[in-house]
């Protein structure tokens, strides 16, 4: 009898982790774009904030101080929100470099390249529970409970 070999099956992030020059500095940044909780940070043995954890519910962005590669181009993370009608807006004013093309990306100060995205659109899904617990109640468009349907989720 032949045993079937199977895999790990994906089923979704954890977090990102980004590298940044300052911690501060990029929850400042990141603060001045959206609305979130700290989860939590570590300090170095001098008391130096050398990660910080932006909180998204059951997921979570790691800022990690120390940036040891190059600007990104095309590498990057959709980041999704319940509302991105101000985002460019505040992305351009809190000094992100915007990005020319038909999604709204920008690049923060360290060269993270970010994909924003809103939660209505997308097949993405959070559980009600999540969502409850994060104060939202976020409906999505017909074309995203199409999708969803048609993959047997909806």
């Amino acid at each position: 009898m032949a045993m079937t070999q199977t895999k790990p099956r994906l089923v979704g992030l954890n977090h990102v982790a980004l590298e940044v020059a300052d911690i501060e500095e990029a929850l400042h940044f990141y603060g001045s774009i959206f609305s979130f909780d700290l989860r939590g940070s570590h300090k170095d043995d001098t008391g130096r904030v050398v990660m910080a954890f932006i909180d998204m519910g059951d997921q979570f962005i790691a800022l990690s101080r120390g940036r040891h590669q190059k600007p990104d181009r095309d590498r990057h993370f959709g980041l999704v929100v319940d509302d991105r009608r101000q985002v460019r807006a505040l992305a351009e004013k809190a000094g992100a470099k915007l990005l020319d093309g038909k999604f709204l990306d920008f690049l923060d100060p360290w060269g993270n390249r970010i994909e924003v995205v809103e939660y209505g659109d997308l097949q993405f899904t959070k559980s009600p529970s999540v969502l409850h617990a994060m104060g939202l109640h976020l409906p999505k468009t017909e074309k995203a409970q199409k999708e969803l349907h048609d993959k047997g989720m909806g």
